[in-house]
């Protein structure tokens, strides 16, 4: 399909997840795929070459953080993010929609107004008018300018702009956000096929729609039944990392995963805590995206199996506990951290506040959420995987 293309390859028998693979201009995604975040343009600490070897095959890079800083033009010197990063593996970048509503709290002090009016986000059906939470400059974002924003990026997926609401929100301002997302995706759909046409020999870059509807069932079906009937290349589900449970993320993905087309991709935003795995992939998610992985190794939590020093799947390696501790983080990890390096040696790291320590402990848990995600595939293609699911959540 125009250089972009999803095959499901196998379908466990005893629950909605499912084997695939997606083919973009810049390669291939064995799915389910965890995808790493690169707020802006890189994975904190880490290089290309890292991600590859991690086995990372798809990265996630913010469109309102790139717009801001470095700024589109600088990008489009370069030709797009793969040649200004050095990765050329697929790249998705979302709406910037996220990032608008989310940071709407500035860091910078304003002198000229109240901080109050200065955080607002003044919202229209043409578009959001929003200030940078780095220096209060103003900026637009609409639909169109959002799709122009991202075939300047060169990202093989866009999704298409949408508003994602805070939590909690009232059933009415949820409707009314669903509502002005759908119309939105209507222009975002337009401007993606003049993007695509106005210069024929670039490699097509894929565009998904976003379900919205907040926590209320009625709201979601509606909205993935609306975004299907549209023509898109796969679909996205957002606002369900917003500060929601996760007993009500998994009724989102209970309402709207039945309602999806199979031939499509699904991609869930934002989400992707250890026991969050395996619910949406059981759900029949293809791709989902998380900061989890990364920023909580930068605070020194590394991920272990349960039984090795943790009542959960992780260790605070700054503890006092681990300052002589000889072993590695996880003695079954075979990731360059574990084999080179002892739990001891990280905790100086971070005890004394030395780089390293940020970047092993995030070589470490992308190497653990990978590796977990491959024995997933695995166990979905020999019928194990709720099985594999008792094991770990549950210690069965």
């Amino acid at each position: 399909m125009r250089g972009f293309h999803f095959t499901e390859t196998h379908h466990d028998p005893h629950s909605a997840a499912r084997l695939g693979r997606i083919t973009t201009p810049h390669g291939t995604i064995d799915t389910p795929a965890f995808v790493p975040v690169g707020t802006q343009a890189t994975v904190k600490s880490l290089t290309p070459d890292d991600l590859h070897t991690l086995g990372v095959e798809l990265f996630f890079v913010n469109t309102y953080h790139t717009y801001l800083r470095p700024n589109l033009d600088v990008i489009k010197t370069f030709g797009g993010l793969h040649a200004f990063m050095g990765w050329h593996g697929p790249i998705i970048t979302d709406s910037g929609g996220f990032q608008v509503f989310s940071l709407a709290r500035p860091k910078y002090k304003p002198l000229d107004r109240d901080e109050e009016n200065a955080t607002l986000v003044n919202i229209s059906e043409d578009g959001v008018t929003f200030r940078s939470h780095w220096d209060g400059s103003e900026h637009y974002f609409t639909p169109e300018t959002s799709m122009q924003y991202q075939w300047t990026l060169g990202s093989d997926i866009h999704i298409a702009f949408d508003e994602c609401t805070t939590y909690p929100t009232t059933p009415e301002y949820a409707r009314k956000a669903m509502d002005r997302t759908h119309r939105w995706l209507v222009r975002s759909i337009a401007e993606h096929a003049r993007q695509a046409a106005s210069i024929p020999n670039r490699p097509y870059q894929a565009l998904y729609g976003a379900i919205q509807g907040s926590i209320y069932e009625a709201l979601r079906k509606e909205s993935a039944h609306y975004i299907c009937s549209l023509d898109t290349d796969g679909i996205a589900i957002g606002g369900v990392s917003v500060g929601e449970s996760k007993e009500e993320m998994r009724q989102v993905l209970d309402w709207v995963m039945p309602v999806l087309p199979a031939q499509k991709p699904r991609h869930l935003l934002g989400v992707g805590e250890i026991d969050d795995i395996f619910v949406l992939i059981e759900h029949g998610v293809d791709t989902f995206d998380c900061v989890q992985p990364t920023r909580i190794a930068r605070m020194g939590r590394v991920y272990v199996l349960p039984g090795e020093g943790s009542q959960g799947f992780d260790i605070d390696i700054t503890h006092v506990q681990y300052k002589q501790d000889t072993k590695p983080i996880d003695p079954q990890c075979s990731c360059y951290t574990c084999t080179h390096f002892s739990r001891a040696y990280l905790h100086h790291l971070f005890r004394v506040r030395e780089l390293l320590g940020y970047r092993l402990a995030s070589l470490h848990n992308l190497y653990y959420i990978n590796s977990l995600v491959r024995a997933i595939r695995r166990s979905i293609a020999d019928g194990s995987f709720l099985e594999l699911k008792k094991q770990w959540l549950y210690n069965k």
